[in-house]
Protein backbone atom coordinates (compact mmCIF):
# COMPACT_ATOMS: atom_id res chain seq x y z
CA UNK A 1 0.00 0.00 0.00
CA UNK A 2 1.10 3.55 -0.94
CA UNK A 3 1.99 5.89 1.82
CA UNK A 4 -0.71 8.31 2.91
CA UNK A 5 -0.72 11.58 1.72
CA UNK A 6 -1.97 14.21 4.74
CA UNK A 7 -2.93 17.78 3.42
CA UNK A 8 -3.34 20.68 6.30
CA UNK A 9 -5.66 23.94 5.26
CA UNK A 10 -5.92 27.08 7.05
CA UNK A 11 -9.41 27.96 5.42
CA UNK A 12 -10.40 31.75 5.62
CA UNK A 13 -13.67 31.63 6.39
CA UNK A 14 -14.38 34.64 3.50
CA UNK A 15 -13.27 33.78 -0.17
CA UNK A 16 -12.32 37.47 0.06
CA UNK A 17 -8.75 36.66 2.15
CA UNK A 18 -5.94 33.64 1.23
CA UNK A 19 -6.04 30.46 3.00
CA UNK A 20 -2.68 28.63 3.67
CA UNK A 21 -1.87 25.07 2.68
CA UNK A 22 0.71 22.41 3.44
CA UNK A 23 1.83 18.82 2.37
CA UNK A 24 3.00 16.41 4.40
CA UNK A 25 3.82 12.94 2.42
CA UNK A 26 3.96 9.67 5.13
CA UNK A 27 6.16 7.32 6.09
CA UNK A 28 4.93 4.22 6.95
CA UNK A 29 6.77 0.87 8.66
CA UNK A 30 4.65 -2.32 8.40
CA UNK A 31 1.55 -0.85 7.91
CA UNK A 32 1.87 1.80 10.42
CA UNK A 33 2.49 5.29 9.75
CA UNK A 34 5.81 6.25 11.57
CA UNK A 35 6.56 9.74 10.42
CA UNK A 36 6.08 12.17 7.98
CA UNK A 37 7.96 14.94 5.40
CA UNK A 38 6.62 18.25 4.67
CA UNK A 39 6.99 18.57 0.36
CA UNK A 40 4.94 21.73 0.03
CA UNK A 41 3.58 25.13 1.64
CA UNK A 42 1.90 27.82 -0.07
CA UNK A 43 -1.09 30.37 0.16
CA UNK A 44 -4.06 30.20 -2.15
CA UNK A 45 -7.15 32.21 -2.45
CA UNK A 46 -9.88 31.13 -4.60
CA UNK A 47 -12.31 27.55 -4.10
CA UNK A 48 -11.53 26.51 -7.31
CA UNK A 49 -7.60 27.04 -6.36
CA UNK A 50 -7.59 25.16 -3.10
CA UNK A 51 -9.39 22.11 -4.80
CA UNK A 52 -7.72 22.29 -8.26
CA UNK A 53 -4.16 21.83 -5.52
CA UNK A 54 -5.64 19.47 -3.64
CA UNK A 55 -6.89 17.07 -6.27
CA UNK A 56 -3.75 17.59 -7.89
CA UNK A 57 -1.27 16.87 -4.98
CA UNK A 58 -3.37 13.88 -3.92
CA UNK A 59 -3.23 12.52 -7.72
CA UNK A 60 -4.65 8.88 -8.09
CA UNK A 61 -3.36 7.97 -4.15
CA UNK A 62 -6.19 5.98 -2.44
CA UNK A 63 -4.94 7.66 0.91
CA UNK A 64 -5.62 11.00 1.61
CA UNK A 65 -6.09 13.48 4.42
CA UNK A 66 -7.36 16.73 4.39
CA UNK A 67 -7.43 18.18 7.61
CA UNK A 68 -9.47 21.55 7.71
CA UNK A 69 -9.25 24.60 9.99
CA UNK A 70 -12.87 26.30 9.19
CA UNK A 71 -16.52 24.97 9.86
CA UNK A 72 -17.43 21.82 7.35
CA UNK A 73 -20.87 21.08 8.05
CA UNK A 74 -23.33 23.71 9.29
CA UNK A 75 -26.23 22.76 9.75
CA UNK A 76 -27.41 24.97 12.76
CA UNK A 77 -28.88 28.87 11.62
CA UNK A 78 -27.53 30.44 14.76
CA UNK A 79 -25.95 29.83 17.66
CA UNK A 80 -23.49 27.09 17.89
CA UNK A 81 -22.86 23.67 17.38
CA UNK A 82 -22.78 20.66 19.48
CA UNK A 83 -18.97 20.26 18.65
CA UNK A 84 -18.00 23.68 20.35
CA UNK A 85 -19.75 23.42 23.23
CA UNK A 86 -18.19 19.60 23.94
CA UNK A 87 -14.67 20.90 22.93
CA UNK A 88 -15.18 24.03 25.12
CA UNK A 89 -15.72 21.94 28.01
CA UNK A 90 -12.48 20.35 28.00
CA UNK A 91 -10.19 22.89 26.45
CA UNK A 92 -11.66 26.48 27.65
CA UNK A 93 -9.83 25.78 30.52
CA UNK A 94 -6.42 25.92 28.20
CA UNK A 95 -7.86 29.22 26.35
CA UNK A 96 -8.18 27.31 23.23
CA UNK A 97 -12.43 27.29 22.88
CA UNK A 98 -13.82 27.22 19.72
CA UNK A 99 -15.73 29.87 18.51
CA UNK A 100 -19.56 29.56 17.77
CA UNK A 101 -20.17 28.34 13.97
CA UNK A 102 -23.53 28.88 12.25
CA UNK A 103 -24.91 29.53 9.21
CA UNK A 104 -25.27 33.38 9.99
CA UNK A 105 -21.66 33.71 10.48
CA UNK A 106 -20.32 31.87 7.91
CA UNK A 107 -22.35 31.85 5.06
CA UNK A 108 -21.18 34.13 2.04
CA UNK A 109 -23.44 34.09 -0.90
CA UNK A 110 -25.79 31.34 0.89
CA UNK A 111 -23.13 29.03 1.14
CA UNK A 112 -20.95 28.08 3.81
CA UNK A 113 -17.29 27.64 2.67
CA UNK A 114 -16.04 24.42 3.96
CA UNK A 115 -19.64 22.57 2.32
CA UNK A 116 -18.42 24.30 -0.69
CA UNK A 117 -15.42 22.26 -0.75
CA UNK A 118 -16.86 19.31 0.56
CA UNK A 119 -18.67 19.15 -2.59
CA UNK A 120 -16.14 20.69 -4.71
CA UNK A 121 -14.03 16.96 -3.71
CA UNK A 122 -16.27 14.68 -4.18
CA UNK A 123 -15.86 14.41 -7.49
CA UNK A 124 -12.20 13.39 -6.71
CA UNK A 125 -13.58 10.26 -4.25
CA UNK A 126 -13.09 12.00 -1.20
CA UNK A 127 -15.68 12.45 1.73
CA UNK A 128 -16.44 14.20 4.87
CA UNK A 129 -15.18 12.27 7.72
CA UNK A 130 -15.33 13.62 11.69
CA UNK A 131 -12.72 11.20 12.50
CA UNK A 132 -8.85 10.43 11.03
CA UNK A 133 -8.45 6.87 12.16
CA UNK A 134 -5.57 4.09 11.44
CA UNK A 135 -7.49 1.55 10.25
CA UNK A 136 -9.34 3.52 7.61
CA UNK A 137 -7.73 3.81 4.26
CA UNK A 138 -9.81 6.08 1.60
CA UNK A 139 -9.56 9.98 0.60
CA UNK A 140 -11.23 12.02 3.51
CA UNK A 141 -11.97 15.72 4.47
CA UNK A 142 -11.97 16.25 8.38
CA UNK A 143 -12.47 19.19 10.52
CA UNK A 144 -9.44 20.04 12.90
CA UNK A 145 -8.54 23.19 15.15
CA UNK A 146 -4.97 24.27 15.87
CA UNK A 147 -5.31 25.06 19.29
CA UNK A 148 -6.55 22.49 21.58
CA UNK A 149 -3.62 20.64 19.29
CA UNK A 150 -0.55 22.82 20.48
CA UNK A 151 -1.88 22.31 24.05
CA UNK A 152 -1.99 18.40 23.25
CA UNK A 153 1.04 18.04 21.40
CA UNK A 154 3.24 20.54 23.23
CA UNK A 155 2.16 20.28 26.42
CA UNK A 156 1.03 23.64 27.43
CA UNK A 157 -1.12 25.36 29.99
CA UNK A 158 -2.54 27.68 27.98
CA UNK A 159 -2.43 28.64 24.29
CA UNK A 160 0.36 30.41 22.21
CA UNK A 161 -0.70 33.66 21.98
CA UNK A 162 0.90 34.70 18.49
CA UNK A 163 -1.68 35.88 16.32
CA UNK A 164 -2.67 39.51 16.26
CA UNK A 165 -5.51 40.76 19.27
CA UNK A 166 -6.25 44.14 20.26
CA UNK A 167 -4.01 45.63 23.42
CA UNK A 168 -1.58 42.67 22.33
CA UNK A 169 1.79 43.54 22.23
CA UNK A 170 3.96 42.75 19.55
CA UNK A 171 7.13 41.83 22.21
CA UNK A 172 4.27 38.95 23.42
CA UNK A 173 3.42 37.65 19.85
CA UNK A 174 6.66 37.53 18.55
CA UNK A 175 7.93 35.32 22.56
CA UNK A 176 4.65 33.26 21.46
CA UNK A 177 5.87 32.83 17.34
CA UNK A 178 9.33 31.84 18.68
CA UNK A 179 7.68 29.33 20.63
CA UNK A 180 5.51 27.89 18.14
CA UNK A 181 8.69 27.83 15.68
CA UNK A 182 10.37 25.61 18.37
CA UNK A 183 7.90 23.21 18.91
CA UNK A 184 7.14 22.65 14.96
CA UNK A 185 10.47 21.87 15.20
CA UNK A 186 10.95 19.24 17.70
CA UNK A 187 8.37 17.74 16.15
CA UNK A 188 11.31 15.78 14.42
CA UNK A 189 11.67 13.62 17.27
CA UNK A 190 8.14 13.30 17.72
CA UNK A 191 5.82 10.21 16.98
CA UNK A 192 5.11 10.33 14.56
CA UNK A 193 7.98 12.01 13.38
CA UNK A 194 7.89 15.20 10.79
CA UNK A 195 11.16 16.20 8.82
CA UNK A 196 10.95 19.23 6.21
CA UNK A 197 9.55 21.86 8.38
CA UNK A 198 12.97 23.94 8.88
CA UNK A 199 13.41 25.93 6.09
CA UNK A 200 9.46 27.29 7.08
CA UNK A 201 10.19 27.34 10.44
CA UNK A 202 13.56 29.33 10.21
CA UNK A 203 11.93 32.70 8.51
CA UNK A 204 11.70 35.63 11.22
CA UNK A 205 8.15 37.19 12.01
CA UNK A 206 10.39 40.51 12.75
CA UNK A 207 10.96 41.01 9.15
CA UNK A 208 7.13 40.40 8.17
CA UNK A 209 4.02 43.03 8.87
CA UNK A 210 0.82 43.42 7.90
CA UNK A 211 -0.56 40.64 4.83
CA UNK A 212 3.19 39.13 5.23
CA UNK A 213 2.82 38.10 8.26
CA UNK A 214 -0.67 36.83 7.92
CA UNK A 215 -0.02 34.67 5.29
CA UNK A 216 3.42 33.09 6.90
CA UNK A 217 0.63 32.29 9.68
CA UNK A 218 -1.49 30.58 7.56
CA UNK A 219 1.34 28.68 6.38
CA UNK A 220 2.39 27.51 9.77
CA UNK A 221 -1.08 26.88 10.80
CA UNK A 222 -2.06 24.78 7.41
CA UNK A 223 1.15 22.74 8.56
CA UNK A 224 0.30 22.74 12.13
CA UNK A 225 -3.35 21.00 10.50
CA UNK A 226 -1.13 18.49 8.41
CA UNK A 227 0.50 17.55 11.27
CA UNK A 228 -2.91 16.98 13.49
CA UNK A 229 -3.57 14.68 10.16
CA UNK A 230 -0.30 12.77 10.49
CA UNK A 231 -1.03 12.40 14.26
CA UNK A 232 -4.49 11.17 13.79
CA UNK A 233 -3.13 8.27 11.30
CA UNK A 234 -0.27 7.24 13.60
CA UNK A 235 -2.77 7.10 17.32
CA UNK A 236 -6.34 7.61 15.81
CA UNK A 237 -8.70 7.29 19.06
CA UNK A 238 -6.09 5.91 21.16
CA UNK A 239 -4.89 9.82 21.16
CA UNK A 240 -7.01 11.80 19.75
CA UNK A 241 -11.12 12.44 19.95
CA UNK A 242 -13.79 13.71 17.82
CA UNK A 243 -16.22 16.37 19.26
CA UNK A 244 -19.40 16.52 17.42
CA UNK A 245 -20.98 14.51 14.77
CA UNK A 246 -21.12 14.10 10.60
CA UNK A 247 -24.25 15.03 10.79
CA UNK A 248 -24.35 18.38 13.38
CA UNK A 249 -20.52 19.03 12.52
CA UNK A 250 -17.47 17.78 13.96
CA UNK A 251 -14.03 19.35 15.32
CA UNK A 252 -11.40 16.03 15.80
CA UNK A 253 -8.22 17.17 17.48
CA UNK A 254 -5.26 15.22 19.53
CA UNK A 255 -5.89 15.87 23.52
CA UNK A 256 -3.41 16.03 26.15
CA UNK A 257 -2.03 12.67 27.72
CA UNK A 258 -4.05 12.81 30.96
CA UNK A 259 -6.98 12.07 29.12
CA UNK A 260 -5.46 9.36 26.19
CA UNK A 261 -7.31 6.08 26.67
CA UNK A 262 -5.49 3.40 28.29
CA UNK A 263 -6.85 0.27 28.86
CA UNK A 264 -9.36 0.63 30.99
CA UNK A 265 -7.87 3.34 33.08
CA UNK A 266 -9.39 5.80 30.96
CA UNK A 267 -10.97 9.13 32.28
CA UNK A 268 -13.31 8.88 29.36
CA UNK A 269 -14.55 5.40 29.82
CA UNK A 270 -17.29 6.30 32.90
CA UNK A 271 -15.56 3.80 35.10
CA UNK A 272 -16.26 4.30 38.70
CA UNK A 273 -14.10 1.30 39.81
CA UNK A 274 -16.82 -1.21 39.11
CA UNK A 275 -19.54 -2.48 37.13
CA UNK A 276 -20.71 -1.34 33.57
CA UNK A 277 -18.32 1.14 32.02
CA UNK A 278 -20.43 3.73 30.32
CA UNK A 279 -18.95 6.77 28.11
CA UNK A 280 -18.13 10.40 28.80
CA UNK A 281 -20.81 12.08 26.66
CA UNK A 282 -18.98 14.83 25.88
CA UNK A 283 -16.46 13.17 24.24
CA UNK A 284 -17.69 11.07 20.99
CA UNK A 285 -16.47 9.00 18.41
CA UNK A 286 -18.13 8.11 14.95
CA UNK A 287 -15.53 6.11 13.06
CA UNK A 288 -16.75 5.34 9.73
CA UNK A 289 -19.30 7.79 9.22
CA UNK A 290 -19.03 10.20 6.39
CA UNK A 291 -20.62 12.33 4.27
CA UNK A 292 -20.12 12.11 0.27
CA UNK A 293 -20.68 15.81 -1.30
CA UNK A 294 -24.13 16.94 -1.63
CA UNK A 295 -25.15 13.13 -2.17
CA UNK A 296 -25.79 12.25 1.13
CA UNK A 297 -26.27 15.23 2.39
CA UNK A 298 -28.17 18.31 1.57
CA UNK A 299 -26.59 21.71 2.04
CA UNK A 300 -29.18 24.11 3.21
CA UNK A 301 -28.74 28.08 2.87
Amino acid sequence: MRDPICIGLDLAWSPNHPSGIAVIKGVTSGGKVMGGILTDSRILQTDQEISNYILQQGGEAPWVVVAVDAPLWVPNPSGQRRAETELNQIFRVYQAGAHPSNRQRLSYGGKVRGESLIANLAEGGFVYRASIQPDWVGRQLTEVYPHPAMVALFGLQRTLKYKAKPQRPWAERQQAWQDYQQHLNQLGESDPWLRGQQSLLAKKVEDRRGRALKNYEDQVDALMCAYIALYGLRWGSQRCRTFGDVEEGSIFTPIPSSLWRVGESSPFDGSTGGGDQQQDPRLVDVDGACLQGNANHAISS
